[in-house]
């Protein structure tokens, strides 16, 4: 017992020493407190979910909020559809014969080339079989020799202009007038082209057409459009919504296009009836015939909510719909919130903003991906 207690009692001595004594790492473990207070002042995820924003990151992203405002919005529904050709700004260029196709006098047009309306986009040039051709040549001959025998007949009656009617006269005069027109008949038909032109005046929207190519009659070569003028053709599965329709909208580059309700089919296709539209101006050049877009119909129905751009919408972790606020001058919270569709570009909130919230509308990409 006495050897036990002299091997502890010296190290009981040392504890105040090893209390009091700095405690240091190895070479090249050594963190420092520096990174952290570094950490501090840049931005970060905090622990209670919100983003610590610090005015210059602000300014470097483009961090941009709007003040929320409830008011009474329309109730819009999203209806799939696509871009269709306006059937009087644009028309389709088919062959009316088939023949082998030459280029037109600037050549063959290109896909988005301008053409005027009238405009020769190319040539086809008949095709005929060598019995064809043959036959037409044998007409020709024929018709030939009755010309020139019509011819001489003619000449000797004008010999005897005193003695014979004029009426023969003019019976030999006729008849050769109509030989020269039917052998110029038939040696343009075997030479002649037909002429594609541009119906209306627009840009090449497609274009199937090689020189040389061989195409047959009512084959599609050319579809010319107006881009600054197109329909939109939405599919409706409840064909109430026709009779509620109060206005609608196309989201382009971010920016909503009004659109103009024309009418609805009265034949269902996929079972659903189709809506159609009308846009215009020059925002349409962003978008392509065929191509698939989202309407938003607003019906004449209306909801309470918070209008915010589309842009504003993020997603968390838990995959739920969330906007950031700014809560304070370099703070931004996550608030999990409803959402309707409205205009395309913009959407209505229905729960979780109140009116005076600011949510941000440009940067709230890259503040949702502060950690």
């Amino acid at each position: 017992m006495k050897r036990v207690l002299r091997t502890v009692l010296p190290l009981f001595a040392l504890l105040p020493a090893l209390h009091l004594a700095p405690v240091h790492a190895d070479a090249g473990h050594d963190h420092g407190d520096g990174a952290s207070q570094a950490t501090s002042n840049g931005p970060q995820r905090l622990p209670d979910g919100s983003v610590f924003l610090p005015k210059p990151a602000q300014r470097q992203i483009g961090v941009r909020t709007i003040v929320g405002a409830s008011a009474q919005l329309p109730r819009a529904i999203e209806l799939s559809g696509k871009v269709v050709m306006d059937p009087n700004a644009g028309g389709r260029v088919q062959a009316l014969v088939a023949g082998r196709l030459q280029a037109g006098p600037g050549g063959l047009p290109s896909l988005g080339q301008a053409v005027r309306k009238g405009e020769v986009l190319a040539w086809v040039v008949p095709s005929a079989g060598a019995i064809e051709r043959s036959n037409q040549a044998a007409q020709i001959a024929e018709l030939r020799a009755s010309q020139a025998l019509a011819e001489k007949r003619l000449a000797r009656l004008n010999e005897l202009a005193d003695s014979v009617p004029r009426k023969d006269i003019e019976a030999a005069e006729s008849e050769v007038a109509s030989l020269a027109e039917r052998i110029a008949a038939l040696g343009a038909g075997l030479a002649n082209r037909d002429a594609l032109v541009a119906p209306v005046g627009g840009v090449i929207a497609s274009a199937n057409a090689v020189a040389g190519q061989v195409v047959d009659a009512r084959e599609l070569v050319f579809e010319v459009v107006d881009p600054s003028r197109l329909y939109i053709e939405a599919l409706a599965f409840d064909p109430g919504l026709a009779r509620d329709i109060a206005g609608a909208f196309l989201a382009v580059d971010g920016k909503r296009l009004p659109l103009v309700f024309v009418g609805a089919s009265r034949s269902l296709r996929e079972q659903a009836l189709p809506l159609s539209f009308r846009a215009a101006g020059p925002a349409l050049a962003a978008l392509a015939v065929g191509q698939p877009v989202q309407v938003a119909v607003q019906t004449r129905s209306q909801v309470a909510g918070v209008p915010v751009p589309a842009a504003s919408l993020m997603k968390n972790a838990a995959n739920q719909t969330i906007v950031w606020v700014k809560t304070a001058p370099e703070r931004f919270e996550p608030r999990i919130v409803s959402v309707e569709p409205l205009d395309g570009a913009t959407v209505a909130v229905t729960s979780g903003l109140k009116a005076g919230d600011r949510v941000a509308t440009q940067g709230a990409t890259l503040i949702n991906q502060i950690r």
